[in-house]
């Protein structure tokens, strides 16, 4: 029961955090092009950083709800935020290291990587009870 109540929280809180910072991160480039740039670095494709953050936010959105749901046995909720994390992660250590982005972008791979690790506890949490 105690392992329960404990996987319980873990999957709410990794799931609302991860929702909440897609969906603040996503729409950042969309509402303030400008901040976004000062922080992470000049863009050349503007475009195209406001559809990655779309798509950002929507990730969001649906790991929010289906963690408001409380679906525990949805594979593609835990698929989706891990898979997502370390794409996120995979693309920030790609392009840093070739100089291509700002180094600032090693933050979010740490932090895509806590989220990854996070669900892979709840994941394993959750196998233990079955």
């Amino acid at each position: 029961m105690l392992i329960e109540k404990k996987s319980s929280n873990l999957f709410k809180y990794l799931g609302y955090g991860q929702a909440i910072i897609y969906i603040i991160t996503g729409l950042w480039p969309i509402f303030s092009s400008d901040s976004f740039q000062k922080i992470t670095g000049p863009k050349v494709d503007v475009w195209l950083v406001k559809t990655v953050g779309l798509l950002v936010a929507v990730i969001g959105a649906v790991i929010g709800i289906a963690c408001s749901r409380r679906d525990k046995s949805s594979l593609e909720t835990r698929l989706l935020a891990i898979s997502s994390g370390a794409s996120l992660a995979g693309i920030d250590l790609y392009y840093v290291a070739k100089k291509r982005i700002s180094r600032v972008y090693l933050l979010d791979a740490v932090f895509e990587s806590a989220l990854m690790l996070g669900w892979m506890l709840v994941w394993r949490r959750e196998k233990a009870k079955e």
